[in-house]
């Protein structure tokens, strides 16, 4: 989780100085890094951004252990840093940034609460 929080914290500084595609793109690392981090507790590693987006669906929101909103949240930001990364003529501005930095720090602060729920449970588990 640490590479997510600095994704997430060089999101808003970028954004903060008007720099927003480099913001965009930091935001979806936050969240790429984080859903990584939650793919590992079910045993999935995984190296491409498509497989993150497929997997995370499959075996964290179709069981239930987290929220579709998630799933929608990486594909919006996905959709968004490709477009900040090589489409030259795409020119982000300061709310559609603002939004995706919100919504990045909403998805880590998300899988710090499943990751964190996780280890108690294990705990407990362990202690019966």
């Amino acid at each position: 989780m640490h590479r997510a929080k600095q994704s997430l914290r060089a999101a808003e500084l970028l954004c903060e100085n008007g720099l927003y595609s480099d913001s965009l793109s930091r935001s979806y690392y936050s969240i790429l890094h984080s859903a990584r981090a939650a793919l590992l507790t079910q045993g999935v590693r995984v190296t491409s951004h498509e497989a993150v987006k497929r997997l995370f669906g499959m075996h964290l929101v179709k069981p239930g252990l987290l929220s579709a909103d998630l799933a929608v949240s990486i594909r919006k930001e996905q959709d968004d840093r490709f477009l900040a990364d090589y489409d030259v003529t795409f020119d982000p501005g300061p709310e559609q940034t603002g939004e995706r930095v919100r919504e990045a720090r909403e998805f880590l602060l998300s899988i710090e609460d499943f990751l964190r729920n996780k280890e108690t449970s294990g705990k407990s588990m362990h202690q019966a």
